[in-house]
């Protein structure tokens, strides 16, 4: 699989992004010497994300669109929360270095490598596996200090997985989340059986957020970092690698290897290997809604992720572990 090439702004997107930078060097001057040069990404109207030179250094400038949010103090915490935990060693965050929230703006170290996701693309389904214990090990890494409990409260993610499916535009997917959707329910009691172990979690923790460099693994985009349910980030994960067909054989619709090594990370207990687990697994199948510009593979891969895990929610049990 070859690098995407980094789009292109047009002149709009650099005017806005050029007006961004020069407010904020009022709140931080280093910024007035910050040259922004590839655009990475442009969420329009939230975000834009920059590789560029600062003070001789490689850096990533993430630019918020709207800082009345917070979005970008948010982010600029967390960095700096994790940093001292993760400057070090083959588990990383990037360096922070420095930022003017009010005006949306935080700078973070350019880190070399290649996203993970590319690169599990270009290897063969063997070697892919020698990659999830170090993800693992990530996730594990950032969310250890923060860990604990609380009660669950399954009704509000069934909620927000059911608004989701109601905007499926593919009949032959939307026939599938209606029973992924009923099994959600059913598992409910389930996993109000014991509290939900949380943690301050990545937020969108999957492949394409951690950057590989030999042994060494830097988890980025740290913006959606808040209290979750840690099932929900490893879901995440692991449903991202499903959609995409990078599995071997298969459980719950997705990677059972990933799912093991997983459980080895984090010592799952019987009821989140049980019931949690498959619960945020049928959550993030229904929360990513496919778009009628997608590809006729990519949503045939839907199709055949869903159906597997449909077929594996329904045997899911108190007594039943599929991984």
């Amino acid at each position: 699989m070859s690098a995407k090439v980094p789009p292109i702004p047009d002149i709009d997107v650099m005017m806005r992004l050029n007006a961004r930078l020069t407010a904020a060097r009022s709140e931080e001057p280093r910024l007035e010497y910050a040259e922004p040069t590839d655009l990475i990404r442009d969420i329009r109207g939230k975000r834009a994300i920059f590789r560029g030179q600062l003070e001789g250094r490689r850096v990533i400038f993430h630019m918020h669109l709207k800082p009345e949010t917070g979005a970008a103090q948010r982010e600029w915490d967390e960095l700096n929360r994790l940093w001292p935990y993760m400057a070090t060693g083959d588990l990383r965050v990037p360096k922070p270095i420095c930022a003017a929230p009010r005006a949306g703006v935080t700078v973070q170290q350019d880190v070399p490598g290649r996203p993970l996701l590319e690169l599990l693309y270009s290897l063969d389904v063997g070697q892919r596996a020698a990659y999830l214990a170090p993800a693992a090990a990530w996730l594990r890494a950032s969310t250890t200090m923060s860990e604990g409990w609380r009660i669950p409260r399954a009704a509000g993610w069934i909620d927000r997985a059911a608004r989701a499916s109601a905007q499926q535009p593919f009949a032959q997917l939307r026939a599938l989340e209606l029973g992924i959707l009923a099994q959600m329910e059913r598992l409910a009691p389930l996993v109000a059986a014991e509290p939900w172990r949380v943690a301050i979690c990545h937020g969108d923790y999957h492949p394409n957020n951690l950057i590989a460099d030999g042994a060494r693994l830097t988890g980025i985009d740290l913006g959606g970092s808040q209290r979750l349910p840690l099932m929900k980030d490893i879901a995440r994960f692991a449903m991202h690698i499903g959609r995409r067909r990078l599995s071997g054989d298969t459980a719950l619709g997705v990677d059972r290897t990933c799912l093991a090594t997983f459980n080895n990370a984090f010592t799952f207990t019987k009821v989140e290997r049980a019931a949690t687990l498959p619960f945020f697994l049928a959550f993030e199948a229904l929360i990513r809604v496919e778009n009628t510009g997608l590809p006729p593979a990519r949503i045939a891969r839907a199709e055949k992720t869903y159906g597997a895990l449909l077929r594996d929610l329904e045997e899911c049990g108190a007594d039943a572990t599929l991984f």
